[in-house]
């Protein structure tokens, strides 16, 4: 019942608000479901770590410690952009960049948008994550062109082209992994053969031809929605047009279930092919889009694009780390996805105040946040160290942690590059940050108080990237080391 509920509730959600006139009326169901979504995959966690694995639907939904963990990331994720999105669009509206129309079809469709990503890691069939997955594309295409201007309408259309091109090479990815277990499986495969719990039983008697085809199409394919390099040319467009809300949803939601699928299927290719080739590819991938992004994020003018280059440099990072391998690899990954999730939304938060103050994404045009708006500018500069890996904070604990299995796997050189691309992106974002929220403001602009809504969600994720900067909590941590062992292979 837990499972049914957390997928169904959005989805029962979505359909009530296409009924449902009244945007008040429409805040309050968004808001209640994602907290009721939010208390049912805490529940869902702490029965996972008890049973070890929970089952709905006569086996049709399927949890285990990383399906329950990524779970309750989107879950924090929903409720927290939930409570935003009420303050953003009601400032949007009061500035006539949004009519009450356009933002009621915000609310209709960001249930559908969370109903998506939460099926993805919580099916027990690949081929039904694969449909998922599509369906977050869909959804959040219509979020990309929510403005109706000429420059999200591309973006829109360049999403959908870039992502239906992956996700055509995840499918095919999926088929030949469905090939590779034929042969095992016999007549079964036809009832099972796409079941992620009956696949890792047999991942070392998969047919190594077909599951090395299969890996590397289905790396394309999840990579595309990931952001992964050669893939990411949508995201730059698609995080400067879509609306703030959507944006977090995109850049902390959507990039871990396609992060999750990989995971998965690294599972797979390890246990059928051995690491050395998953690992190199892997690899490969990673430390190609963290060194892509640096160069981008040192020249970049547009504040909003900058976090676009950002957030494929953290897909990068989380593939490099499964590609060094080992437990030690697999921990990293595990940690990164997860610190990255909760620190990422107070990144768009910030953003999408600044851009509806001061009415433009250029970095040129803006200095002195804190002064104008100081919660949002202190916000700003804290999430900045935060999301650049500086210690105390919890990303420095997980690149840590990578770049110890890069040194434990003997990759030298590959680590060398890791830190390289990492320094590099750290000082260009620190400098345009500091430029964009300290100095003098351009005009005598009086200072401005934050919506209650945007500042209590800014806030509610302060406390949660602070506190996991000196604490993570036991049920936490067990969870993460279960999760772990499963990326790791060892379920």
């Amino acid at each position: 019942m837990i499972l049914t509920g957390i997928v169904i509730l959005p989805l029962i959600a979505g359909l009530l608000s296409l009924a449902v006139k009244s945007q008040p009326w429409l805040e309050r169901l968004n808001l209640l479901t994602f907290g009721a979504v939010a208390v049912l995959a805490a529940t869902l966690a702490g029965e996972v770590q008890v049973t070890g694995v929970v089952s709905g639907l006569n086996g049709f939904l399927y949890a285990d410690a990383l399906s329950a963990l990524v779970a309750g990331l989107i879950a924090f994720v929903a409720l927290v952009t939930g409570i935003y999105a009420i303050g953003y669009f009601r400032e949007d509206e009061r500035i006539q960049k949004v009519t009450v129309r356009q933002t009621r079809w915000y609310y209709r469709l960001t249930p559908f948008f969370v109903f998506a990503m939460l099926l993805v890691v919580l099916t027990n069939s690949l081929g039904v994550m694969w449909v998922a997955i599509e369906g977050t594309t869909l959804a959040s295409v219509l979020l990309i062109a929510f403005y109706n201007e000429k420059t999200s309408i591309e973006a829109a259309w360049k999403y959908i082209i870039i992502g239906s091109l992956g996700i055509s090479m995840a499918l095919f990815g999926t088929i030949m992994t469905y090939y590779s277990a034929v042969g095992v499986l016999g007549t079964d495969a036809s009832a099972s053969g796409l079941n992620w719990s009956v696949l890792a039983a047999v991942g070392d008697k998969l047919n190594p031809r077909a599951m090395r085809l299969a890996f590397l199409f289905v790396l394309l394919g999840y990579g595309t929605k990931a952001g992964l390099v050669p893939m990411h040319t949508w995201k730059p467009d698609a995080y400067s047009e879509a609306p703030a809300p959507a944006t977090a949803l995109l850049g902390a939601g959507v990039i871990n279930c396609a992060i999750y699928a990989i995971m998965r299927f690294s599972a797979l290719g390890t246990a059928c092919l051995g690491h050395g080739f998953v690992g190199n590819v892997l690899v490969a991938f990673g430390l190609g889009s963290v060194l892509l992004a640096a160069p981008f994020v040192l020249v970049q003018r547009n504040y909003r694009r900058l976090l676009a280059y950002s957030s494929i440099e953290h897909a990068g990072i989380m593939v490099a780390a499964l590609g060094f391998g080992g437990q030690l690899g697999a921990l990293g990954a595990v940690l990164h996805m997860t610190f990255h999730a909760v620190t990422k939304p107070l990144v768009f938060f910030c953003a999408g105040n600044v851009q509806q103050h001061f009415g433009t994404p250029y970095l040129r045009k803006i200095t002195g946040v804190i002064h104008v708006l100081p919660w949002t500018g202190g916000l700003f500069l804290m999430v900045t160290l935060a999301i650049t890996g500086v210690p105390p904070f919890s990303i420095f604990q997980s690149e840590f942690t990578i770049l110890s299995a890069g040194l434990a796997a003997n990759r030298g050189w590959a680590t060398a590059l890791f830190v390289v691309g990492v320094v590099t992106i750290f000082s260009g974002f620190l400098v345009h940050m500091s430029k964009l929220n300290l100095g003098t403001p351009r005009s005598e602009a009086p200072i401005k108080g934050e919506s209650p809504w945007k500042l209590g969600a800014m806030v509610i994720v302060a406390v949660v990237i602070i506190c996991l900067g000196f604490w993570l909590p036991a049920p936490l941590f067990q969870l993460i080391e279960a999760a772990t062992k499963i990326v790791g292979g060892n379920p």
